[in-house]
């Protein structure tokens, strides 16, 4: 028997250069996704995301900012939960960003700014009541501290900052919140991943 020819290699690149589609319901609210190889979790939302958001307080009138968008789930799903505040998405990939904009835009979702920024250095002296990101695993304690101290400054009083990590590092966190904002909460560890929280003062 002759075996299948394999598809022209061609073909196959341009399959793989189109955009991956999904749809995920979270919160009540059905999105569609558009996304790419290269980007964290293309082809689904990811399981610590899906843990954040499920544990995430938020109020209607929030600003949030969501840093290290990726192609927009946690802050394009707040700006759902928040319709009457603005929800910022930032990241340091253009390709990021440039999903980010596409969804936004592909679910009608019109409260939102979505921009490059390296950290929070593009975010000039906004302040929001509330800050999330699914923090990367394997960038260094300097670049969490960054963002943490960088977090607290663009925080209103009362304002809360979540976080989404492996379940590995949580001690770190603990520490690290402790340190920069005086408090911690564990929200919810699975057996993966752990959502925690600290809060601004008023």
């Amino acid at each position: 028997m002759i075996p299948p020819r394999a598809p022209p290699i061609d073909t196959h690149l341009d399959r793989l250069r189109q955009d991956i589609v999904f749809s995920e319901g979270v919160r009540g609210h059905q999105l569609t996704f558009h996304s790419t190889w290269g980007l964290f979790s293309p082809k689904c939302l990811d399981a610590g995301s899906r843990l954040l958001l499920e544990h995430l307080e938020i109020n209607p009138g929030d600003d949030t900012l969501d840093l290290g968008c990726g192609y927009g789930p946690l802050g394009l799903i707040m700006a759902r939960l928040a319709p009457q505040g603005t929800s910022i998405l930032i990241d340091k990939d253009f390709v990021a960003v440039e999903y980010s904009r596409k969804n936004a835009e592909l679910n009608g979702i019109t409260n939102t700014e979505i921009f490059l920024s390296n950290g929070f250095d593009q975010v000039d002296n906004r302040r929001f009541d509330l800050v999330v990101s699914n923090l990367p695993a394997k960038v260094g304690k300097e670049l969490y501290y960054l963002y943490f101290y960088d977090a607290l400054a663009h925080m209103k009083p009362g304002a809360r900052f979540y976080v989404v990590t492996i379940s590995g590092i949580r001690k770190f966190v603990q520490r690290a919140f402790q340190e920069v904002f005086g408090n911690y909460r564990k929200i919810k560890q699975g057996s993966t991943y752990t959502v925690a929280m600290a809060e601004i003062q008023r």
